[in-house]
């Protein structure tokens, strides 16, 4: 079986494609064409990384101790990692009907301005 690891190394940090998942303890496998998730997509380095400052819960303190280095090298890392991800939006804002009906409630809008916004979509 091949480490994720070598997998990381042989790619080199290009882009590439899995095009088959067999589940281990079925059998069942999968074909297609799957991009890997965003932190499998980091360089080793990253990956390990990442995996010390969650476990450091978040500390650049920790992390500062740990990889010793300083402060400013913690930050400037993870911001470097963090432009090579793309993040989901855990508490997008309302749209369309929602957004109207929540802006009524607060106060914000008329009932007039809600009736020509929702009749106007």
């Amino acid at each position: 079986m091949v480490d994720w690891q070598d997998l990381t190394d042989l790619t080199r940090g290009r882009p590439f494609v899995v095009e088959r998942v067999r589940l281990a303890d079925s059998g069942v496998a999968i074909e297609g064409q799957f991009e890997p998730p965003q932190l499998a997509q980091l360089s080793i380095d990253d990956q390990v990384f990442v995996a010390a400052f969650v476990r450091a819960h978040g500390s650049i303190k920790e992390m500062e101790r740990v990889f010793g280095v300083s402060y400013p090298t913690v930050k400037s890392r993870l911001k470097r990692i963090a432009e090579q991800l793309d993040f989901v939006d855990t508490d997008p804002a309302p749209t369309g009907a929602a957004d109207v009906i929540d802006r009524l409630r607060r106060g914000e809008i008329s009932t007039e301005d809600a009736l020509a916004e929702l009749e106007g979509r």
